[in-house]
């Protein structure tokens, strides 16, 4: 007898389904696989500790016995009033009063000339260097303003070099710069009012040092009186390259 294939019970024809179905179904499981992620856990062992009983320690309690202050001394305070007879009579006087009322008249005084006193209030007054009729006379410095003029600079500049001192800070520090110094030279011929401006403190200090050494000089005068003269030299401070 001759078996027959029934056209409906071809089992291949959804097997590309079913590969495709398990193929997915591999990738799922392939990838969980992977994704999983598994943790180590300790085991934590907690002690209950069950105080049954409680330790008290008796302090003993320590009195210190302090003896009271004496007490103050007892002070007898005795008051003596002692009577006085008023023998002798006051006489009540009669105090004026010293405000003004409107129905008072004030006594009209006429101050003459003679008895106002008039105070000469002397004022100090500046004149510059530049337009002094006289320059103030350094020592050693003879001749007209022109000629007093010249001397007070070169004396000036030696004085200068005779008290220079570069300070030793500044020097290590490498500080330079230049110093203005302005002084004022007063109508008794003293130095005062010394300012300076420069770049370091240092270098300030050592120019108001030498400015103050300045001698006494004859004052500066100005319609033949005595006057200030206002004054401002630079102090260089420079380090000689060696």
């Amino acid at each position: 007898m001759e078996l027959k294939k029934n056209p409906k019970a071809n089992v291949g024809r959804n097997s590309s389904l079913y590969f495709a179905v398990g193929l997915n179904v591999m990738l799922l499981l392939t990838y969980l696989g992977l994704e999983h992620k598994t943790y180590e856990t300790e085991t934590v062992k907690a002690d209950i500790l069950m105080m049954t009983e409680q330790l008290e320690e008796d302090i003993p309690i320590t009195t210190i016995n302090i003896p009271p202050p004496p007490p103050p001394p007892k002070q007898l305070v005795t008051e003596v009033i002692t009577v006085v007879e008023d023998v002798e009579e006051v006489e009540e006087t009669f105090v004026e009063s010293s405000e003004v009322g409107q129905d008072d008249i004030i006594e009209e005084r006429v101050v003459s000339v003679e008895e106002v006193e008039v105070v000469e209030v002397e004022e100090d007054v500046e004149v510059p260097f530049a337009v002094i009729e006289r320059v103030p006379q350094f020592p050693g410095c003879k001749g007209n303003n022109a000629e007093l003029k010249a001397c007070f600079q070169e004396k000036m500049q030696e004085h200068l070099q005779k008290h220079f001192r570069y300070p030793p800070t500044a020097a290590e520090l490498d500080i330079q710069g230049k110093v203005f110094v302005f002084f004022l030279i007063d109508k008794y011929g003293k130095v005062a009012k010394i300012q300076t401006r420069g770049p370091n403190e240092l270098l300030e200090t050592e120019a108001e040092r030498i400015i103050s050494l300045l001698p006494k000089m004859e004052p500066g005068k100005q319609r033949n009186k005595p006057v200030g003269v206002p004054y401002s030299i630079p102090i260089n401070f420079k380090l000689q390259e060696q």
